[in-house]
């Protein structure tokens, strides 16, 4: 890392709306460079039924599938925490990203998932793209279930990893160390992988 250079962090699940979503909002709230994006072909939101979710593009705003779900059973999604969820993403930006689609938004220094699958399709993807700069990316895996209170603890775990690694003069050097640390302090596995742009 550079001298003075801030770190840019992506913060990356399958369909952008509950952990990445909680772990973007607590490190903007926190003043760090964050993005948020998913992994999946579709963005899926628990329905009526484990076999009937709601299934929408990425790019379709937060705000419409508030408004669609809230018309649909306001009950169900209030008592579920997918409307106050949905309330949470558009305070935070319009609408969900797929990280496969994302070159437009530039390189990342950090890119943290939150599921194993998630971790590696980021990591396909990344040695999919053509490596031009040679330039090393983080890509971290912190295991989280995607439920509400493990994303809100995740996102603490992350925002905690993240500030470790702003402070370091080269992660690149000091990654093992602060992975060492964190494994043992949280009591969680954390994989990570080095790949380049």
């Amino acid at each position: 890392m550079t001298e003075g250079r801030r770190m840019r962090f992506a913060m990356v699940c399958s369909s952008n709306q509950n952990r990445s979503m909680e772990a973007h909002t607590l490190l903007k709230r926190h003043g760090l460079d964050v993005a948020s994006y998913g992994t999946g072909a579709h963005v899926k939101l628990p329905g009526p039924s484990l076999h009937e979710p709601n299934v929408y593009e990425f790019g379709t705003p937060y705000k419409t599938m508030y408004e669609e779900l809230r018309r649909k059973d306001p009950d169900l999604y209030k008592r579920n925490g997918i409307l106050p969820m949905m309330k949470r993403n558009l305070a935070v930006k319009t609408a969900p990203q797929r990280w496969q689609d994302n070159a437009p938004d530039g390189i990342f220094d950090v890119v943290m998932t939150f599921e194993e699958r998630v971790f590696d399709m980021v990591l396909e993807d990344m040695n999919n793209r053509e490596q031009k700069l040679m330039r090393a990316v983080l890509i971290i895996n912190l295991e989280v279930k995607d439920n509400h209170e493990e994303a809100s603890a995740g996102a603490k775990v992350a925002l905690e990893l993240c500030k470790e690694l702003e402070a370091t003069d080269s992660w690149e050097d000091a990654i093992e160390d602060i992975v060492a640390k964190f494994e043992r302090e949280q009591e969680r596995r954390i994989l990570y992988s080095i790949s380049f742009y």
